[in-house]
């Protein structure tokens, strides 16, 4: 913000900059909002007046800057992502390459990305690794880039995600039938992980949060029949709304509110708490993603996870107070769990294995 005043006018830079600064401020109104069900009143409105301080400065700012002119008239407001969205898009398109999922068959690479995302109706017959990296959309920040900061922002809507680079923060949403897969060069180390509205979606965030970048807190609010690879959060983990979904995730604080038939892969240093909440279903972190976090922690001269106390079968339910087992959580029986071959060879993705597939193999249905 302090920049804007030394941008240059020529090409709508200067433009483009403040309409930047206005959808950083508008994500983090809205992630306020979104975290009001459990924020305290007091921290609500210390947030609240955080981000109208700084509506109020980028106002200031920009009148110090501003021509004075003879005459105007009044016009529609602008959305303040429009110009950053889009110009992002055309970025992102300018600079592809396919960087493969995790584990993923082959090493081909056509443009770059910061983050994979596979369209859920496309297969690819076995041993074709070609076609699968031309089906798969992306954008990326270039290596290159002056820029300290990224915000990768994968939003739906118009059938390509997009990606932004303005804030130190990930945040995906309205994305359906796709295969996201986020590579370790995505991401600087104590980044906040926000995801929305998913449905019928893999998410893989294991790879940048194992590579000594573990993301410094995560949020989802809403997700329908998905598979979400959360990865590590040194921080709390925030979860609303979740309906037929397996969650996979290690950190150090788990709440989960008002979700239902969820399956937790949990790996978690206090007691992880529910609130308006059934169905749920609790198993330890799978040891394949628990071997990769202990492999990047030695690698990177970190603590391993697997020091730490797990406490993913001590929960508290904060909705049942009687001294009775609250019955709106259980144990996921061995019988039920997803074998470990398949987070390894399945959940990456691969040739010949869409969206509906790998759901399938780890027991989601297509609803």
């Amino acid at each position: 913000m302090d920049r804007l005043g030394d941008t240059a006018l020529i090409g709508g830079e200067r433009s483009d900059a403040t309409d930047h600064c206005l959808a950083g401020i508008t994500r983090l109104s809205s992630e306020v909002k979104d975290a009001s069900g459990y924020l305290p009143a007091y921290d609500q409105r210390t947030y609240a007046e955080a981000i109208k301080a700084l509506q109020e400065r980028l106002e200031e700012t920009k009148k110090t800057f501003a021509p004075k002119p003879k005459f105007s008239f009044k016009s529609t407001h602008k959305s303040p992502s429009a110009l950053s969205l889009s110009d992002a898009a055309e970025m992102a398109e300018q600079k592809r390459r396919t960087i493969p999922g995790y584990l993923s068959p082959g090493s081909q690479t056509s443009p770059s990305s910061s983050f994979v995302n596979t369209p859920g109706d496309t297969g690819t017959p076995p041993n074709d690794t070609s076609s699968l990296h031309q089906n798969r959309l992306s954008g990326d920040k270039d290596d290159d880039d002056d820029q300290d900061e990224a915000h990768l922002s994968i939003m739906g809507g118009q059938g390509r995600p997009s990606l932004s680079t303005t804030a130190t923060s990930v945040s995906i949403s309205n994305q359906s039938n796709t295969h996201i897969i986020l590579p370790s060069s995505a991401l600087h180390a104590q980044t906040p992980c926000s995801l929305r509205r998913l449905s019928n979606v893999v998410l893989d965030l294991s790879v940048p949060s194992a590579v000594a970048r573990p993301f410094a807190s995560l949020t989802i609010n809403s997700a329908h029949s998905s598979l979400l690879v959360c990865g590590s959060v040194t921080g709390p983990a925030h979860i609303t709304g979740l309906k037929k979904t397996i969650l996979v995730i290690n950190c150090q604080q788990f709440r989960m509110h008002q979700c239902q038939d969820v399956d937790v892969y949990l790996r978690v240093s206090s007691r992880p708490i529910i609130e308006d909440c059934r169905g749920i279903r609790f198993a330890p972190f799978p040891k394949f993603y628990t071997d990769l976090l202990a492999s990047s922690s030695t690698s990177a001269n970190a603590s391993n996870p697997s020091e730490l106390p797990n406490l993913w079968n001590q929960v508290d339910d904060f909705k049942w107070i009687k001294a009775d087992p609250s019955p709106n959580w259980s144990i996921l029986p061995s019988s039920d769990l997803v074998p470990d071959e398949t987070w390894r060879e399945v959940v990456p993705g691969g040739p010949g294995w869409t969206v509906a597939t790998i759901l399938k193999a780890v027991g989601l249905g297509t609803s």
